[in-house]
């Protein structure tokens, strides 16, 4: 039985939002992880395209299957924040906001010029093998192991880094193998969460993973606020359902996104979720 047109594009509209609301949930947490930490570092949109990128060409070049591709897919990004770790992590601030940009930047030229990865049309006919409760599977599962570390001395130990750095290395905390290991963290998180996207969706393009992408996922974290893993991942639902509330305003999304993180900032400052269990509690 063939679905009338209209039924079908409604189907298909609404089957791209539950998927881009996992996703983007777990780019919530790759973010949530390093701001926990009290670093700034926008690398996240580059480390999905990483895994997005090598999961694909394992799927499409070597037809590896999709159980062999996703646990895969970690490897390229969390390679890759190994070798830039070092250099990255003496930075702070908006200094390493900048430079983990800048990376993200470099890897979308190479998407752009590499005809094996496709050149500016990107890679389609990609299997879409990735069900949608796997996705969400993931994602309940980081969101547990995010809330129990939260709970413990390595949360504990994150929460004083975040607050001062200098402060926290002098109680006996190793800050510099702390910032590396919430960056393998994000780059693993952001990986699968590339690879998702991938094989969800069946396409990839290298303007998935610039300096957008970066914005709107620091975006998700400010929103829904870092007391906690389930604030990012908040502000993530939110700020994916709105453009679809607003279909009209689609082309300004990244304008939205910036006067909703400059509102955040000024009304909001722990975020959507602090704000809500305040209410509770009142």
């Amino acid at each position: 039985m063939t679905l009338p047109p209209f039924l079908a594009d409604l189907i298909w509209t609404y089957q791209n939002v539950i998927v881009a609301l996992g996703v983007n949930g777990l780019l919530a947490l790759a973010m949530y992880v390093v701001l926990a930490a009290g670093q700034l570092s926008l690398g996240q949109a580059a480390f999905m395209g990483l895994g997005a990128y090598s999961s694909a060409l394992l799927s499409l070049r070597l037809q590896l299957p999709f159980t062999a591709v996703l646990p895969l897919s970690v490897v390229a990004p969390v390679g890759f924040a190994l070798l830039v770790g070092g250099p990255t992590l003496r930075l702070s601030g908006v200094y390493l906001a900048i430079a983990t940009i800048g990376l993200g930047e470099v890897l979308r030229a190479v998407y752009l010029n590499v005809d094996v990865l496709g050149g500016a049309l990107g890679l389609s006919g990609i299997p879409e093998a990735a069900p949608i409760w796997l996705i969400y599977l993931i994602l309940a599962v980081a969101l547990l192991l995010l809330w129990r570390v939260g709970r413990s001395h390595i949360g504990r130990a994150m929460e004083a880094m975040r607050v001062d750095a200098a402060a926290a290395a002098a109680m006996g905390v190793d800050v510099r193998r702390y910032r590396l290991g919430v960056l393998l963290a994000s780059a693993a998180l952001a990986g699968l969460a590339g690879a998702l996207s991938a094989h969800a969706t069946d396409f990839i393009g290298p303007n998935d993973y610039g300096f957008e992408p970066a914005v709107t996922i620091l975006s998700f974290a400010l929103l829904g606020g870092i007391g906690s893993p389930f604030g990012p991942v908040l502000g993530a639902w939110v700020l994916t359902l709105l453009p679809e509330l607003l279909r009209g305003f689609a082309d300004v999304r990244l304008v939205l996104n910036g006067v909703v993180i400059v509102l955040a900032v000024l009304f909001l400052p722990r975020g959507l979720l602090a704000w809500r269990m305040r209410r509770i509690a009142a």
